[in-house]
Parts: C-alpha cells; structure tokens; sequence
C-alpha cells in the first residue's frame, strides 16, 4: 500500500536515516527540518501520516500536533512522534494534543513499519468517507463540517479481555471514571460471545492470556462481520512488541505496554473512541443524506449523477496529490439475452448478484457504481498499473467462476468485459478518463468477451493473475 509520509526532525542524520527506512518500503518521503516548515508541507503536500520529532528549537513537536489537529483539513491525518522522551508524561502530553503514537529512538524498525501500515489503513479508510462527504456537500445534500477533535470521547461501551484481577481493576476504575461502561471478560470465547450480544466501541485485548493466544483473538475480532470496525488496543509487555507488530499488522489499531499508566491508558482509549465515532459520523451523514438521492434503486450501488461528481472530486485529489486512480468501465456480456430469454425479472436479479460481486471484490475505499443498463464502473484510489491489472482480473473471475443463481431453475453463466485505464496526475476531465476508459471496454468486447483490457498494454493474460495454489504444511 503505498502512502506518502512526512518525515519531521531538526537533525538531518535522523532524517535522512527514516527517510532511507520509508524509501526501502516504497514510500513518497516528504522531509522538513522544523515545526514552521511542517505546518507549511502538511498544506502543500497532504501526507498520509507524520513522523514528528519532539525536540526541536522553536515550534516544538507537541505544538506542530496540536495546530495540525485545530485545523478540520489536517486533523484526521495520523501523527507519530519519534522521540527520545521515555517519560510517560510526555507521551500523555503527546497524546493529548492529538498524536496517535509515540515511537522511542532509536526506532525498532519492525515497530515503525507495523504502525505506519497500521495508520495508513486507517487513513485511506477515512479519507474515502469524506470525500464522498465533500461530494454529498458539493451536491446540496449535506452541509455539515466534520473536525475528528471536536467528537466527544465519553460514555463509551467498552469490552476488556483480561485474566489478571490487579490489571482489571486498574483499568476499570480508569476507564468508568470517564463515565464508560466496561464489560470484563477472561476468554476469548466470551469476548466473542459478548461482541454478539452487545455493541462496543472499543475492545481491549491482553496479549498475556494465561490460556490462550491474545493475538489469536485479535485476529478473530477482525474477521468477525460484527466487530471488523471495532477499535482493538492490545496491551503487552516489552517483550511482546513481535506480537504487537504482527497484530498492527492483522488490523488492531493501538497498543499500551505494561506498567500500564492510567493517564496514558485514557488518553489512547480516548484517541481512538474518538476517531471511531469521527468515521461513523461521516459514515451515517453520507449514507443518510445520499442513499435514496444518488443511489440505484435496484442495486443499490452509487448512480450516474453521484459518481461523475465523485469522479470529478477524485481527479482534483489526484492532481494535488500527485497521485494515480484507476478507473474500471464494464458490462455484462450478452446482456439483452438475459432479458429477452427469461425476462426482465431474472435481467434484473443477474444485475443484483453481479453488483454484490462486484462490492465483494473491490476494497473498502473503492468506489463502484453502475452507470445504467448493464454499464459499471469502479473508481480505484491511489492505484498503480499492477494493482488495478490485478483488481481489474480478479472481478472478471469473481463474475464467471461461480453461475448466478436466480429464480430461474438452473443458475445462469455469466461474464464481463472490463475496459480499464490508470490515470496519471495532470488536468484530466472526467469526459475524457470515460472515453479512455470506454474505448479499452469496445476493445475487450470485440476481442472475444471474457476478458479486460488496458490502455498501453492491449488485453490482460489471466493466467499471469491466476490465484496461486499454496502447499499444505505438516504442524
């Protein structure tokens, strides 16, 4: 996933040495030497997150925080200082002025690469919701301005999975001194148990679990359906900080490390209750405001009128940040004989399961909308060629491997033809990337069907993308 990170120290050593970490890892790297110059290259360059070190002359790291998240543009955008400081004031200082997490120089490479995986994720996940919040306000329907600092961050449903009383009661009387409502658990099939009956906010998770594996339950919390957007803070020792960076990378979003601060502890639970109910927030205006207005009625996919202006939005993005989209036009094959052979009814049960196929197989920040007819097209941020080759193969497959099943008595094959461009930075016009993009699906249409075809490289070889079968190993 590639992002463009912010690299913020008074010493060029420090800087050149992250900025050769990030580069390794194909990041964008945008460097600046003070707070003044930091504040200056958050505006020009809109980075994804910010590495910010504390100590420096002037504008230190804690007031560059603290006027990133004043400003409703800036403050969703993730912070991480990088600091020297070991005191747990000052990481409760950092915290409170709106830093997501503090990394210890020298910084462990492991623990660097996790969390900015870990907040990158979380970025684009926010960025989509509002973009399409900024579309919805271009349009008339919502006039709200939404600053992830001003949610309030009390009363929370809380859920804690932890087997050692001491800890329990420090972490209740912490966390209910907020006015939150905390449920403990000792196992992990309790958790789950819990998660079903109940809507949390936040679950805390020990990674210490006398009898079963923390990181384990982590992992089932975020393939759950029901708590895949729930906010999971592990809470480890030292010398689970593998662990810790392995469950970043599986989905959680924070950790504290025993001793556990009790300061420390409430302004991360904070942080995130906060950010959660920000993401919601954004999530329910759009979806309340614009689902009867620029959705298809029998789909329920985005129309026409929202995605050219979502197209138009994403162009303007793209050209700011330097930064490509791909875009996917496709149809059904031979779609009119679907309705002139069973009718319109089962017509329209195909344009159902192929919308839902499509949605399954897109990523969450993606955008699909159908167009009319049997006309669909994917918008795909932040996508270079290879991944929107690999997006646009594997919805071909998702249509044609399984047959439709629909009312008619057998279930029906289908397939779909994708035209497909990857479009650069520069002054594009949504007409223009929609001819592009129509002309590469007339080609794959007239190539045979079944197939996807891109601009500069002609037709797509599916056995290039073909899912690799991976060998069963002995435990």
């Amino acid at each position: 996933m590639s992002a463009r990170i912010l690299v913020v120290d008074d010493i060029a050593p420090n800087v050149k040495l992250l900025e050769a970490k990030l580069t390794s890892e194909y990041y964008d790297v945008v460097t600046a030497m003070n707070g003044e110059e930091a504040l200056k290259k958050v505006d020009e360059t809109k980075p994804d997150i910010v590495l910010l070190d504390v100590m420096m002359p002037g504008m230190d790291g804690f007031e560059v925080c603290r006027r990133m998240k004043e400003n409703p543009d800036h403050a969703h955008i993730p912070v991480v200082m990088v600091t020297a400081l070991t005191d747990t004031e000052d990481r409760v200082k950092g915290l409170q002025s709106g830093a997501d997490d503090f990394l210890s120089k020298p910084v462990n490479d492991t623990a660097l690469m996790a969390r900015v995986r870990s907040l990158v994720r979380l970025k684009m996940a926010v960025d989509e919701w509002k973009t399409r919040e900024n579309t919805a306000t271009q349009l008339g329907v919502v006039n709200e301005n939404s600053s992830l600092m001003e949610e309030d961050a009390t009363n929370a449903n809380i859920l804690v999975v932890e087997d050692m009383e001491f800890e329990i009661q420090k972490i209740r009387s912490t966390l209910e001194d907020n006015g939150n409502k905390i449920t403990v658990v000792h196992h992990g099939l309790e958790a789950l148990q819990a998660a079903k009956e109940k809507e949390f906010e936040l679950i805390a998770v020990s990674l210490n679990l006398q009898e079963e594996d923390g990181l384990r339950l982590c992992s089932h919390l975020r393939s759950n359906e029901r708590t895949r957007a729930t906010p999971i803070l592990m809470i480890g020792s030292e010398d689970d900080m593998p662990k810790i960076a392995h469950g970043l990378e599986i989905g959680a979003h924070d950790y504290i490390l025993r001793p556990i601060d009790r300061n420390e502890l409430m302004a991360r639970v904070r942080t995130q209750i906060r950010r959660k109910r920000f993401q919601e927030r954004l999530r329910a205006s759009f979806e309340m405001s614009l689902s009867m207005a620029l959705t298809d009625t029998l789909t329920g996919l985005y129309n026409r009128r929202y995605f050219e202006v979502h197209l138009g939005k994403m162009l303007e993005k793209g050209n700011e940040s330097q930064k490509s989209i791909g875009l996917l036009y496709m149809d059904i094959d031979h779609f009119k004989n679907f309705n002139d052979t069973y009718g319109h009814n089962i017509g329209d049960e195909v344009l159902k399961t192929f919308s839902n196929r499509l949605k399954d197989n897109l990523r969450s920040f993606d955008l699909v909308a159908r167009l009319g007819g049997e006309e669909f097209v994917a918008v795909l941020p932040d996508t270079d060629v290879k991944t929107a080759h690999t997006i646009a193969e594997r919805l071909r497959r998702s249509i044609m491997d399984a047959p439709f099943r629909t009312s008619y008595e057998t279930p029906l094959e289908v397939t779909t033809s994708i035209g497909g461009v990857v479009i650069e930075a520069g002054d594009h016009t949504i007409t223009e990337v929609l001819e592009r993009a129509d002309g590469q699906l007339y080609l794959a249409k007239n190539g045979g069907r079944n197939s996807v075809f891109f601009e500069d490289c002609g037709k797509l070889d599916p056995e290039e993308f073909r899912p690799q079968s991976r060998p069963i190993l002995n435990e």
